[in-house]
């Protein structure tokens, strides 16, 4: 078998010196690649009286003169910049005050529509199906109707009983002032346009009341006979049908729904605040939203109750989502988390900074030769920070990024001490 390399050997008696020596000096463990560890148990009884004895048994590179107090991770600077671990000092903050409330997506009124038939007859047509996205103003459905048609008739017959009642009185005045009629004559005209005016007036109305535009009613009297009795359903607001409950040939009565649409660019979450967050909750505070999958949005509050429900002593609250994606359907259920202010907190640590071992929560302080754990008892928080109520005094020193490195290190250098 031919001998190994000499640069091979040298590094093989290096790595077994290493496992052999758990106080390698760190300059030869980083030379090698190893991670620093943590340093060995407290020396024994019988250990401290050897040292004593022999203050000058060991040489100047003797690798426990180089040992870190108990309980630290020795890292140098470099070796804390190459982990991209940040360092802190510990102080003062603000931390917000959040509320976490379910709630539930609904349509927004301001922007549903129920469109009914208007008059009572029967569905000829239905020109969308469901799903469709209209514009403002665009016909749904065709409703044949008696009522539709009696009310035209009517508008069109004081539309020309008003036209004759004008010529009569033009007649009537241009006599009188000809002093070739009596005056009587001239006033009776004149009283019977007015009248006249006053019933296309309410004509008018009555058209207008069932649906019909200014531009469909002026156009009546250019219409065929047939088209009377046809009553076109339009759509008030543009947005999506959400609903169709009529079939061609239903007999539908004024008042009968047709269709359903709604615009949900923008959707309503409807929540419950308890009243123990009344006191912090006010009408135009801004709410983040957690939906169902990846559907996210932020909002605000655009209604508050100022009474309770009595079933379930809360009030309810609206708040109003921008939803251009169509991310939120209405019917689902979210979270909303209100900002219900801010406090300050003497000190305060990024979340990131805290690692849990076993039952504890620790946070890991930088000393002169590493970082040592320390044992802290958290408060209140919110996303990003959190408080420290003990455990950690202003002005100290500690990894506030990427300390899963640290926890890995510590649990590593236990378990080789353990065996």
């Amino acid at each position: 078998m031919k001998p190994l390399p000499s640069f091979l050997a040298g590094a093989a008696l290096a790595l077994g010196a290493s496992a052999l020596l758990p106080g390698l000096p760190a300059t030869l463990r980083s030379g090698l690649g190893l991670a620093p560890i943590a340093a060995p148990a407290s020396k024994t009884g019988s250990q401290e009286d050897h040292d004593h004895a022999h203050p000058h048994a060991h040489g100047p590179d003797d690798p426990h003169d180089e040992e870190a107090p108990e309980g630290t991770l020795r890292m140098t600077e470099a070796q804390i910049a190459a982990a991209g671990i940040a360092l802190a000092e510990a102080g003062p903050g603000m931390v917000a005050r959040r509320a976490a409330l379910p709630g539930t997506v609904a349509a927004n009124a301001d922007r549903l529509a129920h469109v009914p038939a208007r008059v009572a007859g029967i569905v000829t047509a239905l020109n969308k199906r469901l799903g469709e996205m209209v514009a403002a103003g665009e016909v749904l459905a065709v409703v044949e109707s008696a009522e539709i048609a009696i009310a035209k008739g009517e508008y069109l017959a004081a539309l020309r009983t008003t036209e004759l009642a004008r010529l009569t009185f033009e007649r009537e005045q241009r006599l009188w002032q000809r002093k070739v009629s009596a005056e009587q004559d001239f006033l009776k005209a004149r009283t019977d346009w007015q009248e006249a005016q006053i019933r296309l007036d309410l004509a008018r109305q009555k058209l207008a009341a069932i649906g019909l535009g200014q531009a469909e009613i002026e156009a009546l009297p250019r219409q065929p006979i047939e088209a009377l009795r046809r009553q076109e359903v339009r759509t008030p607001i543009a947005g999506r049908i959400t609903a169709r409950p009529k079939m061609l040939g239903d007999a539908v009565s004024a008042e009968a729904e047709v269709y359903t649409l709604a615009d949900l660019s923008t959707v309503w979450v409807e929540m419950a605040v308890p009243p123990a967050d009344l006191g912090f909750v006010t009408e135009g505070m801004a709410a983040r939203i957690q939906g169902e999958g990846e559907a996210r949005g932020e909002g605000r509050i655009v209604f508050l109750s100022p009474v309770l429900d009595p079933e379930t002593r809360s009030a309810r609250a609206v708040v109003e989502v921008p939803n251009p994606e169509g991310a939120f359907r209405p019917g689902g259920f979210v979270t909303a988390e209100v900002e219900t202010g801010e406090q300050r907190v003497p000190v305060l640590v990024p979340r990131a900074a805290v690692q849990r071992i076993g039952t504890e929560s620790v946070v890991f302080l930088r000393g002169p030769e590493g970082f040592g754990r320390r044992e802290v008892v958290l408060g209140r928080g919110d996303r990003e920070a959190v408080e420290v109520v003990s455990g950690l005094a202003p002005g100290e020193r500690y990894a506030s990024s990427n300390t899963f490195l640290l926890k890995a290190e510590f649990g590593k250098a236990e378990a080789e001490h353990s065996h």
